[in-house]
Formats: structure tokens, C-alpha cells, sequence
């Protein structure tokens, strides 16, 4: 999980350097957040289908960012580039052969398989990494810090928050904007209706499951340059992605947005001014009554 920067009210500061801080602090985390769940939201929405194999993807991502870092010294500013791809082909792969066994069977059928490819991924990965935490050290962006209205930014996370919100607006102009993205319109709509019209819906699918793998391989590559890697580093982020899509509403990636940075300001004000301790309870707290009062999410349909 992104940290946060101050996880309590420091003895010096002034009451606005404090909200600053928090604040600031809660959007970067939330626009993280947005990107880690686009994907999650996007493969449920289209294909109905839950993916546990999520937060997996994502910390292959990170040992895969990682392992170029030590090994062939590429920083996290530029392998993402490489950990996004691989990721989408990947997750594509893993749907072509795993999940499309399970389309049409049980509604259980796809739950268990992606739930058995992250047992599979995470035990491989406990197997040959061991559960040791991995930091990838003197990245360009290390120790740097900006200083905004008495806050201290840390450039990594800035970094990664301000590209997450790129990735999410290439990503919804794709969907509106495009042939493709209209045909995975259709298909999430009506996929029996998207087939007459001579939508290769088995196509559209793949590509679906390979972009939610690339927006994990994404973030992924960008949040090595300051989260240890280990086995279960996926874990609470998933947990996270899923509330978020369930808030947002299946398939709106504007959802999954504004889901996320309501999620990291809460997250972050409440570990803050409460305990950091409170931080997982409130969230999980807002999710209830968001729930409660609008099932299907602030923008499901």
C-alpha cells in the first residue's frame, strides 16, 4: 500500500501544512488506487467475470520492474513501458488459457480459476524470490521531495499518481472514442446482440483481460521506485481495487476515479486525525453505507 506521508499530526507543523499534507497525500493514494481497480473494473463490467488473480498480476509487475532494475539497471521511469506490456500479454495469455475454459460453465467456474492462478502466481514467485522485501535502490526519483503549502511530495509517488490519471484518460478516451472501444461497449451491453452485429466477442475479451493486466503492469513498474516488492505486496491492493470498483459501478472507469480518490482522502484523513489504525475500518465503513444507499456503485447502470 502507498504510505502515507505523515501518518500523524508532527509536534512543529502548522494546521494548514497538516491538511496540506493529508490531503495531498489522500489524492496521490487515490489516483494509484484509481489505476490499480481501472482494470479490475473494466474485465468485470465487460466479461462479468471477478479476477483474484489482480493484485498477483500487479506484484509480478513489480518484480518484474524490479528484476530489470537490479539486473540490467533500467530505472522505473522508463520499464514500465516494458512491465505494462508484459503484463498485457500475460493477463491475455492467462485468459486465452485458463479463464476462457470457464466462460459459459458455472458462475463459480472463472471465480476459482483466477483464484487458483494467484495461489499459482504467488507461491511460484514466494519459491523463487523467498518472502524477503526487495527495494530497488538509487532510481532517479529517489529522495527527491517537492515542497507544496508547507507539504513535503515525494517525487515517486507524485510521479506515479499524475501518470495513473494519464493512463485513466488514454484509457476512457480509448473505450468512447474508438471502433474497438465501442465494440467493448457492445459487448459488455449485449454480447449475444454485439455477435450478430460481427463483434468477434472471444477477441474483445482477450483484449479486455490484457488491459487490466496492463494497467497493474503499469502502476506496477511506477510503484517499484519506492514500495519493497515481496510475495504478497499485491494483496491489500486488490483487497482495495475491489471496493473500488464495487463504489464506482462495474465498468466506469470515471467511477472507478472518483471512487478511488474518495477512498484515499478518507483513508488518509482518518489515519491521520483519528489513528492510523482507523484508516482500513473507515474506508471499508464508506463502502457499507455507499452500498446500502446505491447498490450497484455512485455510477453503475
Amino acid at each position: 500500500m502507498a504510505e502515507s506521508v505523515c501518518s500523524r499530526p508532527s509536534n512543529g507543523g502548522t494546521i494548514l501544512a497538516d491538511f496540506s499534507q493529508v490531503l495531498i497525500d489522500g489524492l496521490m493514494n487515490g489516483a494509484i488506487y484509481a489505476l490499480v481497480a481501472a482494470g479490475l473494473s473494466l474485465i468485470w463490467g465487460v466479461m462479468d467475470v471477478i479476477n483474484f488473480a489482480h493484485g498477483e498480476f500487479l506484484m509480478v509487475a513489480m518484480y518484474a520492474c524490479y528484476w530489470l532494475g537490479s539486473l540490467l539497471g533500467i530505472d522505473p521511469l522508463f520499464s514500465w513501458v516494458l512491465t505494462g506490456a508484459f503484463l498485457f500479454f500475460l493477463s491475455a495469455a492467462s485468459y486465452l488459457l485458463v479463464v476462457r475454459r470457464c466462460i459459459g460453465r458455472s458462475a463459480m467456474a472463472p471465480l476459482l480459476a483466477t483464484f487458483g492462478l494467484s495461489i499459482f502466481l504467488k507461491n511460484f514467485c514466494l519459491n523463487r524470490f523467498t518472502p524477503n522485501f526487495r527495494l530497488l535502490s538509487g532510481t532517479i526519483m529517489e529522495g527527491r521531495v517537492l515542497h507544496v503549502m508547507g507539504a513535503s511530495v515525494p517525487l515517486p509517488q507524485l510521479v506515479t499518481a499524475l501518470f495513473s490519471l494519464v493512463v485513466l484518460g488514454c484509457l476512457y478516451y480509448f473505450i468512447k472514442r474508438t471502433r474497438i472501444g465501442w465494440a467493448i461497449q457492445a459487448t459488455a451491453m449485449d454480447r449475444e446482440a454485439a455477435e450478430l452485429m460481427g463483434i468477434d466477442t472471444g477477441r474483445i475479451f482477450t483484449l479486455v483481460f490484457g488491459f487490466g493486466g496492463m494497467c497493474v503492469g503499469i502502476a506496477g513498474g511506477f510503484m517499484t521506485s519506492y514500495l519493497a516488492v515481496f510475495p504478497e505486496v499485491g494483496a491489500l491492493f486488490s483487497l482495495i481495487a475491489f471496493v473500488v470498483v464495487a463504489l464506482g459501478g462495474f465498468g466506469s472507469i470515471p467511477g472507478a476515479l472518483l471512487a478511488a480518490l474518495l477512498i484515499g482522502l478518507v483513508e488518509s484523513f482518518a489515519g491521520f486525525y483519528i489513528a492510523p489504525v482507523i484508516k482500513y475500518v473507515a474506508v471499508f465503513a464508506l463502502y457499507v453505507v455507499v452500498i446500502l444507499i446505491r447498490p450497484k456503485g455512485l455510477f453503475g447502470w
